[in-house]
């Protein structure tokens, strides 16, 4: 605001629509308050913030059953401010040994719900290892807000409400989830209604008592693996023995000076990120204009060339050797950017790119958190679909995922194909590739600027792109990058466009040979800014119930 303003204006305005929260020591961002006031106790009393995220990781499982879990699996970002050090841990869902790809397919069809499509979780196991090497505050400590949370319940808002209704397809297949979410008129838990859930707490305090063991030899494993044999599922005692959340190397690249660091494989997200924002690097879109047809336009191109390479080179890298610093090098992401023309590119004109001469030296939620200290978590996990399997274990009172589905199902003849990845093909043991992308953001100075990431499926890695593009590109507040109208476009398909967009630029789109077609909202970005020794927590309003809290 200019001088003559500031002097002759007489009511206050702000310049953004839009507001985060401010902090200056510590700040949490989730998709639900109680996790969220439930992590900024554990950083209030002193926990740094991998305790937070422990906290919240189990919290989740108790008050966003649709995405927080226990029988899932995901991916955590880890800095230290002391060390510069960004650790990340892979805790993807396995598939068990004796699954092959002909077992998931029914009526020509990938099986979606039920016991069969359940893989090894790796929830607990990541939450706990991260706590482990990186935790200060005794376990117990951490997980006894969620114990007394299911145990003494909490209550009922519209929107779980409304998402049990939604889930109905899944949930009322498995007997233990009809009993445990519906009434016997198979109507949802009621709004304002106290949700206790005493089998989840006992199932949390036996971990919080005996850790990583309990859940995967002890006698939850004993549940989990009884119940998948015994309703067509795969998983054995050996499965869940076996499995261990792995340190993975993040993955970096440069954007216009700044440093992005997000997940490697098998969370596939962070690779199309990454290869997006390094084709966008080769066009001004400063110039062009925020969400302007021709920015629009170089987003929709970028986004299709990162998701084709996808298609073709993403794999678990215990599996599959994925040519990660090919598909980061920046002359490759050039070439790439020069088949980028005025007019989209037709379906089937895109084909992951030739990597060889370039060999230089994956429902979901999020959430972000930094401590007093100045270490950051950005941690994403999912069950899979919302709800997962629908199978909740009936003596442990927590959903399975449906992680199975995820793979890609080659069998018999090349009719009997589903997915075209052989980097993704179902093996023992292998994790299915994924699209979450929990990221960090470097400014020029190399200090850290922005905690984020957002749940939204196969939408995510361009959720992320458009945030960072958002601040860096054309200077948005924080809280306007995060709720700006967003578009989402994968390999091949219509332009979906949320709400906000001007008739005028849908009309050049069309011009452009783009076909744009409305679609819900995307995501919900759980962001935690850092700018002039200030916190600035954004939870995305695309869904209900999300909240951000600092001191």
């Amino acid at each position: 605001m200019s001088s003559l303003s500031a002097r002759t204006q007489t009511t206050l305005d702000y310049q953004s629509i839009s507001h985060p929260v401010i902090g200056e020591n510590f700040m949490v961002s989730t998709q639900n308050r109680y996790a969220t006031e439930i992590g900024y106790e554990i950083l209030k009393k002193g926990g740094n913030a991998v305790d937070a995220a422990v906290a919240v990781g189990f919290a989740l499982a108790v008050t966003l059953p649709r995405a927080g879990n226990l029988g899932g699996g995901g991916f955590i970002l880890i800095y230290e401010k002391e060390t510069q050090k960004v650790s990340s841990i892979d805790y993807r869902s396995a598939a068990p040994v004796a699954a092959k790809s002909e077992m998931f397919i029914s009526d020509n069809k990938v099986q979606r719900f039920g016991h069969l499509v359940n893989a090894v979780p790796g929830s607990v196991a990541g939450l706990l290892k991260a706590h482990k090497d990186h935790g200060s505050l005794p376990l117990p400590e951490l997980l006894k807000p969620s114990i007394e949370l299911a145990r003494e319940g909490f209550e009922v808002s519209y929107d779980l409400n409304y998402v049990l209704e939604w889930g109905k397809e899944s949930m009322l297949m498995n007997e233990t989830s009809k009993k445990k979410f519906y009434d016997q008129s198979l109507e949802p838990v009621k709004v304002k209604s106290i949700f206790k859930q005493p089998l989840l707490s006992k199932t949390i305090e036996k971990i919080a008592m005996n850790g990583k063991e309990a859940f995967y030899e002890g006698e939850i494993a004993k549940w989990i693996v009884d119940e998948s044999l015994s309703n067509g599922g795969f998983i054995t005692i050996q499965d869940m023995s076996s499995y261990e959340a792995k340190y993975r190397k993040p993955l970096v690249t440069s954007y216009r000076g700044y440093k992005i660091v997000t997940m490697g494989p098998a969370a596939s997200g962070g690779l199309v990120l990454l290869q997006t924002l390094n084709i966008m690097e080769n066009f001004d879109l400063k110039e062009s204009g925020h969400n302007s047809a021709e920015t629009i336009h170089i987003l929709s191109e970028a986004m299709q060339r990162a998701f084709a390479d996808r298609a073709k080179y993403h794999g678990d890298p215990d599996f599959y050797d994925v040519p990660v610093s090919e598909m980061l090098n920046k002359e490759y992401s050039k070439e790439r950017a020069l088949t980028i023309g005025n007019k989209r590119s037709k379906d089937g004109e895109i084909y992951p790119g030739d990597i060889k001469k370039y060999d230089e030296s994956p429902d979901t939620t999020h959430y972000s958190i930094i401590d007093s200290y100045g270490n950051a978590v950005s941690n994403t996990y999912t069950l899979g679909s919302s709800f997962g399997s629908g199978v909740t274990v009936s003596k442990g009172g927590f959903l399975m995922n449906n992680q199975m589905r995820n793979f890609s199902h080659f069998y018999g003849t090349e009719e009997n194909t589903f997915g075209s990845s052989e980097a993704n093909r179902l093996e023992p043991g292998k994790r299915m590739i994924s699209t979450q992308t929990p990221t960090l953001v470097f400014d020029k100075d190399d200090n850290l600027m922005m905690i984020l990431g957002s749940p939204g499926g196969g939408r995510i890695p361009n959720i992320i792109t458009q945030v960072i593009s958002n601040v860096i590109d054309h200077g948005l507040s924080f809280t306007e990058a995060v709720m700006a109208p967003r578009i989402n476009q994968r390999l091949e398909g219509k332009l979906q466009l949320e709400n906000g967009f001007s008739p005028d630029t849908i009309k050049l789109l069309t011009e452009k040979e783009h076909t744009p077609e409305s679609s819900m909202t995307m995501g919900s970005v759980q962001a935690v800014f850092l700018e002039n020794e200030k916190l600035y927590g954004v939870s995305d309003t695309r869904r209900p119930g999300s909240a951000s809290m600092g001191d």
